[in-house]
C-alpha cells in the first residue's frame, strides 16, 4: 500500500508543477486523464507485489502518465518530465533527511521505504506551494518564463547541494550524539541554506524577467511614439508643400477671377478646400494630445480598411501623463484594429463620455468569433508569445495606477460580434 501511496504523493506534486508553475493545460479527454491515473496505480501496485521501488518503473510511469495528462508537444512533456523527476527527487532528498532528523535523531540504515516517508512529500509540497504563492503567482511570472540558464542553475544548485548532504547527513548521524544541539545547528542551517538558494535564484530570474519585459514595453512605447511622429512629419510636409504652391494658387484664381470665370473660379476653390481638409485633424476630443493619438489610429484604420468611428467629447484634459495616455490608448486601439481587420465587416467605435467625477472610455471592435473574456483572453494568439501578450496588462497596470477601474465583454449586437472594453478613470487624479 505504501507504493501506491508513494506514487500517487509524487502525481500529485507532478501535477501542480506543470499545471500551475508551467501552465499546461490537462487534455480534453478523459481517456487520456483516465488513463494516466491508472498507469500510475498500476505501477505503484506492481512495486507492491514484487516489493521493490524500482527507479525504471518510476521513471516509465511518469513519463507516461505526464504525457497523457498534458496538452502539450511529447518531446517538450519528455523534457519537463525529466528535469521535473531530477528536481522533485533532490528535493525529496531533503525532506527525507529532515524527518529522518527530527523523528528519529540520526537516520536508518537501509533504503526500505517506510510512512514517515509521506510527510517528507508533504513538506515538499509545502515548498512548492510557497514559490508559487510568494514568488510566481504574486509576481505573475511562471516556470515556463524563466530562461533556460536559471532552470539550469536551479537543477546544478540541487546537484551540489544534494551531495553537500550526504556529508552532512553522515556529520550529524555519527556525531549527534557528541556534538548535541551543535550537530542538529549545522544540519538545519544547511537544510535553510539550500532552500533560501533556491528562492534567491528565482528571485533573480523574476528580477530579470521584469527588466526585461520594461523593456520591451519602453521599445513598444518608443515605437508607438516614433509612428505618431512619422504620421505628424507626413502632415507636416504636405502643409508645406500646400503653403509653397499657395501663392501659385492664388495667382490662377486670381486670373480666372479677372476672365470672369466664375464656375471655374469656384471649382478651383473647392480643389483646394479638399486638398486642405487632408491636412485637419479629423478628430477632436477636447484634449490636444489625445487628439494626436487619436487622428493616427483613425488613419490606420482607414489604411486597413476598418470603419473608425468616435462619439464625445471631453471639456478638460484627461489629466494622463503622455507615457501613460499612449500605453492606454495606443494598446486598445492596437488590438482593436489587429481584431477587427480578420472580421467580415471591420469597424471600431470610440466613446467618450463624461461625467461628474469619472471620464468613461469605451472601446468596441468587431471580431472574427466570440472571444471568451473569462478564459485567457489576456494571452496574446500572435506565436511570439515571449514578445507580445502584454497590451492588457499594460491597460490595465494604466487604469490601476489613476484610481481607475475597467470591464471587458464579448457580446453580440445586430448579428454581429463585438469585444468592448469600458474603462472609468476618476477626472483630476495625477500621479
Amino acid at each position: 500500500m505504501i507504493y501506491i501511496v508513494d506514487n500517487i504523493s509524487n502525481f500529485l506534486i507532478y501535477l501542480f508543477i506543470i499545471r500551475f508553475g508551467f501552465r499546461i493545460s490537462p487534455r480534453k479527454n478523459r481517456l487520456y486523464l483516465g488513463g494516466s491515473a491508472l498507469i500510475m496505480l498500476f505501477a505503484g501496485a506492481f512495486n507492491a507485489y514484487f516489493d521493490t521501488n524500482s527507479p525504471i518503473v518510476y521513471m516509465l510511469w511518469s513519463v507516461l502518465a505526464i504525457c497523457l495528462f498534458f496538452e502539450d508537444r511529447f518531446g517538450h512533456l519528455l523534457v519537463l518530465s525529466a528535469a521535473l523527476m531530477y528536481f522533485t527527487g533532490i528535493v525529496d532528498t531533503f525532506s527525507v533527511m529532515l524527518i529522518q532528523v527530527i523523528l528519529i535523531g540520526g537516520g536508518i540504515s537501509g533504503a526500505d521505504i517506510t510512512w514517515w516517508m509521506e510527510p517528507a512529500y508533504l513538506i515538499s509540497f509545502l515548498v512548492y506551494l510557497l514559490v508559487y504563492l510568494q514568488i510566481l503567482k504574486k509576481n505573475e511570472v511562471y516556470l515556463c518564463d524563466i530562461g533556460l540558464k536559471y532552470k539550469l542553475a536551479l537543477l546544478i544548485q540541487g546537484s551540489i547541494f544534494q551531495m553537500f548532504y550526504n556529508f552532512v547527513f553522515v556529520f550529524f548521524d555519527e556525531n549527534h550524539t557528541m556534538y548535541s544541539w551543535d550537530a542538529y545547528a549545522v544540519f538545519f542551517i544547511s537544510i535553510a541554506g539550500a532552500v533560501y538558494s533556491i528562492f534567491l535564484t528565482l528571485s533573480l530570474a523574476i528580477k530579470n524577467i521584469h527588466s526585461n519585459r520594461q523593456n520591451r514595453e519602453l521599445q513598444s512605447f518608443m515605437h508607438m511614439q516614433k509612428q505618431q511622429y512619422d504620421y505628424q512629419l507626413q502632415q507636416s510636409v504636405a502643409v508645406r508643400r500646400f503653403k509653397h504652391d499657395l501663392v501659385n494658387h492664388i495667382g490662377v484664381l486670381r486670373e480666372l477671377m479677372s476672365q470672369k470665370k466664375t464656375e471655374a473660379a469656384k471649382e478651383y476653390i473647392d480643389t483646394i478646400w479638399d486638398i486642405q481638409d487632408e491636412f485637419d485633424l479629423k478628430i477632436h476630443t477636447g484634449d490636444s494630445f489625445l487628439d494626436v493619438i487619436m487622428n493616427y489610429y483613425s488613419y490606420l484604420a482607414v489604411k486597413e480598411n476598418v470603419e473608425f468611428l468616435v462619439s464625445g467629447r471631453l471639456t478638460e484634459d484627461m489629466h494622463l501623463e503622455m507615457f501613460d495616455l499612449t500605453t492606454l490608448i495606443g494598446n486598445i486601439l492596437q488590438n482593436a484594429i489587429e481584431a477587427a481587420v480578420k472580421a467580415a465587416d471591420p469597424k471600431i467605435r470610440v466613446e467618450f463620455i463624461e461625467h461628474k467625477k469619472e471620464i468613461f472610455i469605451v472601446v468596441s471592435n468587431s471580431v472574427a468569433e466570440i472571444i471568451d473574456t473569462e478564459k485567457g483572453f489576456s494571452m496574446t494568439s500572435k506565436k511570439d508569445k515571449v514578445n507580445h501578450g502584454f497590451g492588457l496588462k499594460n491597460i490595465a497596470a494604466v487604469v490601476e495606477k489613476y484610481c481607475g477601474e475597467y470591464y471587458m465583454e464579448s457580446v453580440v449586437e445586430n448579428g454581429e460580434a463585438l469585444f468592448k472594453i469600458s474603462i472609468a478613470i476618476p477626472r483630476g487624479i495625477r500621479v
